[in-house]
Parts: C-alpha cells; structure tokens; sequence
C-alpha cells in the first residue's frame, strides 16, 4: 500500500509566515502541519493546503 498523504509544496514556506507573529515557519512532514516557535502554534496542512487560521491552530506543548 502507498502512502496517500497529501504533498505540502515546500516552496510555499517562501510566502507564508505565522499571522499571529510574521515569524518563519518550520514543516512538520509526519504531523502535516506548519509549526510557529515563537507562537506556540502549528497549523495543519489539509489537502495539501494550510489552514492559517488561529482557531484552526493546535497549541504546542
């Protein structure tokens, strides 16, 4: 069986920033998601697209 996670292009890491800081963002490959240190939050990539949205973001422990 191949794996049939949807592909986050990289090259949008370029563009995107954390709303809540403006701060770069790290891809989290396994987690599907784009993770802000400084904000504590990752937001989750769905369908290969990520949801920047505050109320959408999971909270880093």
């Amino acid at each position: 069986m191949t794996d049939t996670k949807p592909l986050f292009d990289r090259r949008m890491l370029e563009a995107l920033v954390c709303p809540v800081t403006q701060s770069v963002l790290s891809y989290d490959v396994d987690a599907q998601e784009l993770v802000s240190k400084p904000a504590g939050l990752a937001f989750p990539i769905r369908g290969g697209i990520p949801i920047m949205l505050v109320d959408e973001a999971r909270t880093l422990d």
